[in-house]
């Protein structure tokens, strides 16, 4: 894996100024007297006794909140749980878990872990764990992370339920690391198309991305779709590193800058493994911060085409900074700027609640349905390598919209996942079924290939039923929509006044009026045929999901992928773009 810092003394050089206290020199004195005054104050003048460490942090949490949403305060104990998904590791036993009725079922063991090696299989139920019983309505994720998880090399006994055993079965199983990997699946699209989800970037991203490539490559991979929808983000430098993989040699990746850090370029080398080939990235509204530096590098450079929504907006740089009792600050330090001089970082300047209200208002506004309702100022534009208008300023713009699927939202799904109806079932069928599904289909292409979703989604149903949550129709607004546009024409227009006192009389002549009715019942002929075509289409929306469920219970979770990528518009457009190499060369796309 290539390493690529920004800046190798950035880091070193901020934490000596802190360190030496060198920093006070730039704050007035007067703010470090007035602020340990206000705690002598509290300490020796306060009414009551107070908890003076809970006092300061919650100052700390506040004082960051005035400064941008995503300078943060992380107090020792949570430095280790906040760390796991970008360090890339744990130390565990090695299985992934869900509760349900009060008991800790095992949905996964992770392969070459501690539980992998002593037995423990998917399907175990953890009954106890050092002594303690480990079931009852007192059980949650907190009381199993507490109790599994410790440091590598001690030991840890868990009694376990195990279908087809009378007997409790005792395990001791030793900690160690466990690996949390950042790719949740790559496979082969086509005879020449990879497909890589990535889901964060950690340390050990680019190892997982270059064990894909190499994978898919041998498998006759010439171009690749890479998926960083709902990729948060994580490490600057890793970020820069896939960047790199796809964009030549001395080709600006992005610059940093701020007021106390100089501007600080990376640049691209020339051992990519995807500088040639077709490239199509994905991205949506959860796209973040990594995820939008190697996006818009790909996009600045002309060097692939982007599909989905417009990403999350996050263009601000964290640094981390350890205080001294163990608990640290992620301040952010600095902008970064796309090749073409983009900042993507949305505005934060009406505070924290209105910056993370921001899905809603652009999901209110049509941005998720249409990509004509997105407006951008002039003072945006920016051009391309090849001189194609690009815009920055509250994230990047895909080159093809992608809808968002509002047939998920379905109140039915809605309810299935709310109560937790469809994961409790389909983790209670799978424990029931898997032998003999292990049997019959032996493999995820077999499952997706054979597997009949008839009977079980019937027993889907009936379970759904039994726990009060049932199938209803999905409801369109077309009839809604129709008398909307009639009601709002009123309005506008001085023509009614003359003839209608009010705006009710104006309501209750038009639905006296025989041709309006006649409109109207058409449209709601419209809407009945078109709730049938929704209903069958959430159907099978809701089919794939419990399909997949049950997949990633037998297979892992790579599987879940495999089974639902057919009803996925964004990676059925992806699949259609990067196979459009006509598309390719009127964008001036570069590939070969």
């Amino acid at each position: 894996m290539k390493k690529h810092i920004l800046n190798k003394g950035l880091f070193l050089f901020l934490f000596s100024i802190v360190s030496s206290g060198a920093w006070s020199q730039s704050t007035p004195k007067e703010l470090d007297d007035k602020m340990r005054q206000i705690m002598q104050l509290i300490r020796y003048r306060y009414v009551e006794k107070v908890d003076e460490d809970k006092l300061v942090e919650t100052g700390i949490v506040n004082m960051l909140k005035d400064l941008d949403p995503h300078s943060v305060y992380i107090s020792k104990k949570d430095v280790e749980r906040a760390n796991e998904p970008l360090v890339g590791n744990f130390d565990g036993i090695g299985v992934s878990f869900q509760i349900m009725k009060d008991t800790i079922h095992i949905v996964d063991v992770i392969a070459g872990g501690p539980s992998e090696k002593i037995g423990l299989q998917v399907g175990d139920k953890i009954v106890s764990i050092d002594g303690l019983k480990a079931t009852g309505d007192t059980i949650s994720n907190n009381f199993v992370f507490t109790h599994l998880r410790g440091k590598k090399g001690t030991i840890v006994n868990v009694g376990i339920a195990r279908r087809g055993s009378k007997e409790v079965l005792e395990y001791k199983i030793t900690r160690d690391k466990i690996p949390l990997n950042s790719i949740d699946t790559y496979f082969m699209a086509d005879k020449e198309i990879g497909y890589i989800r990535l889901d964060r970037f950690a340390r050990t991203s680019m190892d997982e991305f270059q064990t894909a490539v190499n994978n898919l490559k041998a498998q006759g991979m010439q171009h690749l779709m890479l998926d960083l929808r709902g990729n948060s983000g994580g490490f600057l430098d890793i970020a820069i590193a896939l960047a790199d993989e796809f964009i030549g040699k001395d080709s600006l990746l992005v610059y940093t800058e701020g007021v106390s850090v100089p501007r600080t370029e990376a640049k691209g080398t020339s051992i990519g493994s995807m500088q040639k080939g077709r490239i199509v990235v994905l991205i949506d509204e959860n796209s973040a911060s990594a995820s939008e530096i190697v996006s818009g590098a790909i996009q600045d450079w002309d060097r692939g085409i982007l599909v989905g929504r417009r990403s999350f907006g996050k263009g601000l740089v964290q640094q981390m900074f350890p205080i001294v009792d163990g608990s640290q600050v992620r301040l952010t330090t600095s902008r970064y700027y796309t090749p073409s001089g983009r900042c993507i970082q949305k505005s934060y300047e009406n505070g924290l609640d209105d910056y993370y209200s921001d899905y809603m208002k652009r999901y209110r506004h049509g941005e998720f349905l249409t990509a004509d309702s997105i407006k951008f100022a002039d003072s945006l534009k920016y051009y391309t390598h090849n001189k194609r208008v690009v815009y920055g300023g509250g994230g990047i713009m895909p080159d093809v919209f992608v809808p968002i699927d509002t047939i998920r939202a379905s109140d039915y799904f809605i309810d299935l996942r709310r109560t937790g109806v469809m994961n409790n079932f389909c983790l209670e069928y799978t424990d029931a079924h898997r032998a003999e599904l292990l049997q019959k289909y032996p493999t995820v292409k077999d499952f997706k290939l054979q597997f009949d979703q008839t009977p079980m989604m019937k027993e889907f149903t009936a379970y759904a039923e039994k726990n009060n949550v049932k199938a209803h129709s999905i409801k369109t607004d077309r009839v809604q929509r129709f008398f909307a546009d009639y009601l709002q024409s009123y309005i506008g227009d001085s023509t009614h006044a003359q003839t209608d006192v009010s705006y009710n009389e104006y309501v209750s002549r038009l639905l006296s009026n025989k041709d309006f009715m006649n409109k109207v019942s058409a449209e709601a002929q419209k809407a009945d045929k078109e709730t049938l075509v929704l209903d069958e289409n959430s159907s099978k929306f809701i089919s794939s999901q419990v399909s997949a469920l049950i997949a990633r219970h037998l297979y892992g979770i790579s599987a879940a992928y495999e089974v639902t990528k057919d009803l996925d518009d964004g990676y059925k457009t992806a699949l259609e773009v990067i196979k459009n190499t006509a598309m390719f060369k009127k964008k001036g796309i570069q590939y070969q």
